[in-house]
């Protein structure tokens, strides 16, 4: 039910970092790809998992466009079930997300080092 809200809370949470991390690079002289750009991937995937999660959730009638929005918020325990939803399958996507992410820096720097060496040669 509510489980989306995780990702979109830390991709929100991402992209003011990001503000923050574009402002000092733009006082310092950074080489080659900037981190702003790298968490810029990262709020991506998880603004891209969140929406398509939001559309899935939406078509099986579990998020309504009147009050309160979650059908799961309409009494005590089911709220208590969706807080218990957040918590366990909310962490573990954005985990998910984010060990892909890893994923992602990981291979581009290997490109990058294999780059390198095809140059020096």
């Amino acid at each position: 039910m509510a489980c989306v809200t995780v990702p979109v809370v830390t991709a929100v949470a991402v992209e003011a970092i990001r503000g923050l991390v574009k402002k000092y690079e733009s006082k310092k002289e950074v080489p080659e790809m900037k981190f702003s750009r790298k968490l810029k991937w990262f709020s991506n995937l998880l603004f891209g998992g969140s929406a398509l999660l939001l559309l899935e959730h939406v078509w099986h009638g579990e998020i309504v466009p009147w009050y309160p929005f979650l059908t799961g918020a309409s009494n005590a325990e089911d709220a208590q079930t969706m807080l218990h939803e957040m918590s366990t399958v909310g962490v573990a996507m954005t985990g998910v997300v984010f060990v892909a992410w890893l994923g992602m820096l990981a291979f581009q720097a290997a490109v990058k080092r294999q780059a390198k060496a095809v140059v020096e040669k």
